[in-house]
C-alpha cells in the first residue's frame, strides 16, 4: 500500500510519532493513558516558552537595570530584595495549596498572571518614568516578578511532581530541558542582537516585551494542563507555627540535612552570582550581543549532553549525580579570575552548561525524591524559604565584597564556600527513600 493510501489519522499518527519521543525522552510513555501524555506534551510546551521568557530576563534584567542609572550596590540589594520578598510569599503559598487545592489555578494566578504583567510594565517605564525614578520602579517590578513567581512556586512544584510518573522523570525532564535550552538560546540571541542594534534603552525595552510575549505562550500551555489527582476536598492547613513545622521536618528525616548543604551552596553562589553581567560589561568592555553568545554557550553545551544527563539520573540516581556535579562546579568561578577578554568567558560556560545542566536535573529530581507528596507543598516551601534567604545573604555579601575588594575576592570566596558545600552534602545527605504514592504509576486510569 502506498504511504498516500493510508487513512488520515494513522498517517497523522505516523508523523506524530517522533515528535512524542522527542516530548516524553523515550518510549517509556507510550502504553501511558493519553490523559497523562497530553500533560506531558503541554508541559513540555510551557518549558519551552517559558524557558525562552526566563532566558532573556535572566541574561539582560541586570544589564537593562544598569542601563536605567542603577548602581553595583543597587543591583545587590535588588537580588537579594528578591530573594527576602520571595521568603515571605512562600509559606503563603504553600497555605494556599493546603487550603484550596488549586494547584493550577494558585500558578496561573500568580506565576503565570502577576509575574508575567510585571515584565510588560518593566519594558514600559521607561515611556512615563526618567532619573533615578525610573531605575527605582524597574527594580521594585523586577522584585514583584521574583516575588510572585515563588508564591505560585509550591503550586507549581507539587503539580508538577504529580504530572511526571516517577519511573520516567529523569528521560522526561532531559527532554524538557533539552528543548528549554534551545529556545532560551534563541531568545537570547536574538534579543541580545536587538539591544546591540537598538538605542538604550529602546533596545531592552524590545526585548523585555519579547520575554513578555513568550511568558504569555507558556501560560497559555500550563491552562491547557489537568490536575491528575482531580478534585480533592479543601482542608484545613496544619498550624503554621515554629512546634508544627520542626515535627512536619521530623516526618522526612533526609530533608533537613539537604536545606542546610541548600543554604550553604546557594549562600556562596549568589555571593558573585547578581554580578557576572556586569563585570563582563565594566571590566570586559562585552556589548549585548556578546553576553548573549556567552549565554548561549552554556546553554549549547548543555542540550549536547541532556539526553545523556537523563539516563545518568535514572541509572545512577539523582544524590550520586548532584553530589558529582556538585564537587566540579566550584572550578568555574575560580576559572573567570583568570579571563581577560570575553571570549575567554566561553570556554567556561560551555563546561558551566554541562554541570549546572547536570546539577539542575539533579537537584529537582532529588527534592521530588525526598519530599512526600502529602505535604510536598510546604515542604517544598520551607525549602525554598531558606534557598532565598540564602540568596539574599550572599547577594548583599557579595555586594559589600565587589565594593570593598573587587571582584577577584567575590569569585575566590565562591569558589571555595561551594566546594566546601558539596562535601557537606557528601558527608550528610544521605540516599532517600521512595514513598509509594510518589507521582503516578503506568496503571493510571483516565
Amino acid at each position: 500500500m502506498s504511504k498516500w493510501n493510508y487513512p488520515p489519522a494513522e498517517i497523522w499518527g505516523r508523523l506524530r510519532q517522533p515528535f512524542s519521543h522527542l516530548v516524553t525522552g523515550g518510549d517509556w510513555a507510550l502504553e501511558l493513558p493519553e490523559k497523562i501524555r497530553q500533560n506531558l506534551r503541554w508541559f513540555w510546551f510551557d518549558g519551552l516558552f517559558s524557558s525562552a521568557c526566563d532566558n532573556i530576563i535572566i541574561t539582560y534584567m541586570t544589564l537593562y537595570v544598569l542601563a536605567l542609572g542603577a548602581t553595583r550596590a543597587q543591583i545587590g540589594i535588588m537580588s537579594a530584595l528578591s530573594s527576602l520578598s520571595a521568603t515571605i510569599l512562600l509559606f503563603p503559598g504553600a497555605l494556599l495549596v493546603e487550603r484550596f487545592n488549586h494547584r493550577r489555578e494558585i500558578t496561573l494566578l500568580f506565576g503565570g498572571g502577576i509575574a508575567r504583567l510585571a515584565i510588560l510594565f518593566i519594558a514600559l517605564i521607561p515611556f512615563g518614568l526618567t532619573g533615578m525614578a525610573l531605575a527605582v520602579t524597574a527594580m521594585a517590578l523586577s522584585i514583584t516578578r521574583d516575588a510572585f513567581g515563588n508564591l505560585a512556586f509550591p503550586a507549581w512544584l507539587s503539580f508538577a511532581a504529580d504530572i511526571v510518573p516517577m519511573e520516567g522523570r529523569g528521560r522526561y525532564f532531559s527532554s524538557r530541558n533539552f528543548i528549554m535550552g534551545i529556545a532560551g538560546m534563541l531568545t537570547v540571541l536574538v534579543a541580545g542582537a536587538l539591544i546591540t542594534r537598538l538605542a538604550q534603552p529602546e533596545g531592552y525595552q524590545l526585548g523585555m516585551a519579547l520575554a513578555f510575549v513568550l511568558g504569555s505562550l507558556s501560560t497559555y500551555s500550563f491552562s491547557r494542563l489537568h490536575d491528575p489527582s482531580g478534585k480533592i476536598a479543601p482542608q484545613k492547613p496544619p498550624p503554621l507555627e515554629l512546634r508544627s513545622l520542626l515535627r512536619d521536618l521530623q516526618k522526612v528525616p533526609a530533608l533537613p540535612a539537604l536545606m542546610a548543604t541548600a543554604v550553604v551552596w546557594n549562600f556562596f553562589i549568589n555571593i558573585p552570582g547578581p554580578f557576572f553581567s556586569v563585570y563582563m560589561v565594566e571590566n570586559l568592555k562585552a556589548s549585548a550581543s556578546m553576553v548573549g553568545i556567552i549565554s548561549i554557550a552554556a546553554s549549547l553545551s548543555g542540550l549536547l549532553v541532556q539526553r545523556k544527563l537523563g539516563w545518568l539520573a535514572d541509572r545512577w540516581g539523582a544524590q550520586r549525580l548532584q553530589l558529582i556535579s556538585g564537587l566540579l562546579i566550584p572550578i568555574l568561578p575560580f576559572a573567570w579570575v583568570f579571563t581577560r577578554a570575553a571570549w575567554q568567558i566561553i570556554p567556561i560556560n560551555m563546561l558551566s552548561g554541562v554541570l549546572w545542566g547536570a546539577y539542575g536535573l539533579a537537584s529537582f529530581n532529588l527534592l521530588l525524591e525526598i519530599t512526600p507528596r502529602e505535604g510536598r507543598a510546604r515542604y517544598s516551601a520551607m525549602y525554598q524559604i531558606f534557598v532565598t534567604l540564602a540568596l539574599a545573604a550572599g547577594a548583599l555579601v557579595g555586594g559589600w565584597m565587589v565594593t570593598q575588594w573587587g571582584y577577584t575576592a567575590i569569585f575566590v570566596t565562591s569558589a571555595i564556600g561551594r566546594l566546601g558545600a558539596a562535601l557537606l552534602f557528601a558527608r550528610f545527605v544521605r540516599k532517600p527513600v521512595r514513598f509509594q504514592s510518589d507521582g503516578l504509576s503506568t496503571n493510571a486510569t483516565n
